[in-house]
């Protein structure tokens, strides 16, 4: 069992049999109500191991949401908090998020708010969540086709990853997984970049050490800035057209948030060598090492438009300037550069022909 420092919660990475959560729910919230939220996929996969090892949690109520970005909305969270209500949950009970980054975003969400914040655990279940969306009290929902518009900051009362999970997920959930683990290498440490690309390929074969050393990087860069004041936006590297992408093909031709991030890193790259001189080289082996395994979906003129549109409404924008993270080399990333739309269009432009037809 890994014990993670934090900013004031508990983090363990390790089998959940080990870890605290059981002491956890017979102490401080042996009398409070437990309301588990998960999606369908966890309702099938992964809930019955939860109810099955710990007895504190057999008279749970459970939430059930459908899977996908699609829940993330306004409606949805207002169903939740009045089905809270007629629950009888205080602000004294227990909210636990088993789920992937939706899951823990929406559930973090509702939990913050209601009643002016109840607790919640995270029981991140997605490789992408493990390593990423369960850590660093990021909470919120989508307003539309905007990611994350609505949202808080606020810590869990404990995060436990446990990797047995991750035998639950599909490849394509696995590779969303490994775009974020990509990115912590791309904008922190060379080496660890390499490592994931040499792991990629083995999805099956993740090594503990490294799943540690990607939640590591996260975590410390959290600490370092927790309300994302400065540092701590680095961590948006890929982001700001990722989100775009994501957005602008919900409901066509929907991709995992970590496709949409892998892209966007692509192309913030192919910015970084005009801006920030990233040279060549490292641009071309981000390229190859990225697109080999999340390829561009098809896009028209149109489109590139109406993306760019969406970034010029992104919430990390400033005095209405779209504000982007950049490589100057890789294993280092630098913040709030100003990025045009000119540049923008441009570059999409230019991968309109490294494009596959995902219809």
């Amino acid at each position: 069992m890994r014990r993670i420092e934090t900013n004031g919660y508990s983090l363990e990475v390790g089998s959940l049999l080990d870890s605290s959560f059981s002491e956890l729910l017979s102490t401080k919230y042996a009398t409070s109500k437990k309301i588990i939220i998960v999606d369908e996929n966890t309702h099938e996969h992964c809930l019955s191991y939860l109810i099955t090892n710990f007895e504190a949690l057999s008279e749970s109520e459970i939430v059930v949401l459908t899977p996908g970005e699609d829940s993330k909305q306004m409606s949805l969270t207002y169903n939740i908090w009045e089905a809270l209500t007629e629950y009888g949950v205080t602000r004294y009970d227990l909210i636990i998020n088993l789920g992937g980054g939706v899951i823990t975003d929406m559930g973090g969400f509702i939990a913050s708010c209601y009643k002016r914040g109840c607790d919640f655990i995270n029981i991140p279940t997605s490789l992408l969540a493990m390593v990423d969306a369960s850590i660093g009290g990021k909470t919120g929902i989508n307003l539309g086709h905007f990611k994350n518009q609505i949202g808080v900051f606020s810590n869990p009362v404990a995060l436990y990853i446990d990797r047995l999970f991750l035998d639950t997920l599909p490849e394509e959930e696995m590779l969303s997984g490994f775009a974020e683990m990509l990115k912590h290498g791309l904008i922190s440490d060379e080496a660890l970049f390499h490592d994931v690309c040499a792991q990629i390929d083995e999805p099956d074969e993740l090594s503990y050490e490294l799943l540690v050393r990607c939640i590591e990087v996260k975590n410390e860069v959290v600490k370092k800035d927790p309300l994302e004041d400065g540092h701590r936006k680095i961590l948006n590297f890929g982001h700001t057209v990722g989100h775009a992408i994501e957005g602008h093909y919900m409901n066509t031709h929907p991709l995992s948030h970590g496709h949409a991030v892998a892209i966007g890193m692509v192309l913030e790259a192919y910015v970084s060598v005009k801006m920030v001189g990233l040279s060549q080289e490292s641009y071309d082996l981000i390229e190859k090492s990225i697109l080999s395994k999340y390829p561009i979906p098809k896009f028209s003129n149109e489109d590139i438009q109406l993306m760019i549109e969406m970034m010029q409404n992104d919430k990390k924008n400033r005095a209405g300037k779209i504000k982007c993270c950049l490589l100057p080399k890789i294993g280092s990333c630098t913040y709030d550069h100003t990025v045009t739309s000119e540049m923008f269009l441009e570059t999409l432009m230019h991968f309109k022909n490294k494009q596959v037809n995902l219809n």
